[in-house]
């Protein structure tokens, strides 16, 4: 399964996007698909995750009430919408899926089978 993430940019601070990530098999329609987040030097961390039936999600406490991720009706397309940004958040933003039909996000990269290739979010202050 191949993973294309698209929809970062640059923004002011407390500004919106809406990052896509457009899987290439229909496989993936029953995968959990999740959104990461790396800055140079620092590990990749957990921003949001998504059950193949959109039924359950979890978010990073960073993010919450501030971002949004959903799934398409195809299910193999998924949507982080961010508002509220902060220069914190700026970041390369990976989108990821993770080949099991659990009902529990998991918020670990190391759960997650395939990759996109990033995206770049950036957010001036």
């Amino acid at each position: 399964v191949q993973l294309q993430a698209s929809g970062g940019g640059l923004v002011q601070a407390g500004g919106s996007l809406r990052l896509s990530c457009a899987a290439s098999e229909r496989t993936a329609s029953s995968y959990i698909m999740g959104w990461f987040r790396q800055v140079p030097g620092k590990e990749r961390e957990f921003v949001a995750a998504i059950t193949w039936g959109g039924s359950r999600t979890r978010y990073a406490d960073s993010v919450k009430d501030r971002f949004t991720i959903s799934r398409d009706k195809d299910k193999i397309t998924v949507y982080l919408q961010m508002n509220s940004l902060k220069p914190e958040d700026t970041a390369v933003y990976y989108c990821a899926a993770e080949a099991d039909v659990g009902i529990v996000p998991s918020v670990f990269d190391r759960s997650y089978d395939y990759w996109g290739q990033g995206t770049q979010v950036t957010v001036s202050s």
